[in-house]
C-alpha cells in the first residue's frame, strides 16, 4: 500500500510539472501528452495488450513543425519517466516509444507507437 501511494504522490508531482503548454493526453495512452498544436486523430489508433505487453498507436496531427513537436518531447518525456534515446526513439521500463511525424500538405501528422522491447 505504501509502494502504491510513493507511486501516486510521483505521477501526481510528475503531471504537475508538465509545461502549461501541453495539450492534454492520449486517449488511448493516459500519460503521453499531445504537443502544442496538435489534436488526436480520433479512431485512427489501436490500443491492445499481448503477452509480450501493450501495443498502442495513436495519431495527432497539427499545423506544426517537426522541430516544434521533437523539442517539445524531448524536454516533456524525460519528466515522465521515458529515456531519450534518439529524436524520435524513448525508452522508459520494457517499453519503448516511437514517434513518426511526417509533413503534408494539410499539416503534420505524427505517429506514435509504443510497444514492448
Amino acid at each position: 500500500m505504501v509502494r502504491i501511494r510513493h507511486f501516486v504522490t510521483a505521477l501526481v508531482l510528475t503531471l504537475a510539472a508538465l509545461p502549461a503548454w501541453a495539450e492534454g493526453f492520449l486517449a488511448a495512452y493516459e500519460d503521453l501528452p499531445l504537443a502544442p498544436g496538435l489534436t488526436e486523430v480520433a479512431g485512427a489508433g489501436v490500443s491492445f495488450d499481448s503477452p509480450a505487453g501493450r501495443i498502442v498507436e495513436a495519431y495527432g496531427h497539427g499545423a506544426v513543425k517537426v522541430a516544434d513537436i521533437l523539442k517539445f518531447y524531448a524536454a516533456t518525456l524525460p519528466q515522465l519517466g521515458w529515456t531519450r534515446e534518439s529524436d524520435t526513439r524513448y525508452r522508459r521500463e520494457a517499453e519503448v516509444l516511437r514517434l513518426d511525424p511526417v509533413a503534408e500538405r494539410q499539416g503534420l501528422t505524427v505517429r506514435f507507437t509504443v510497444s514492448p522491447e
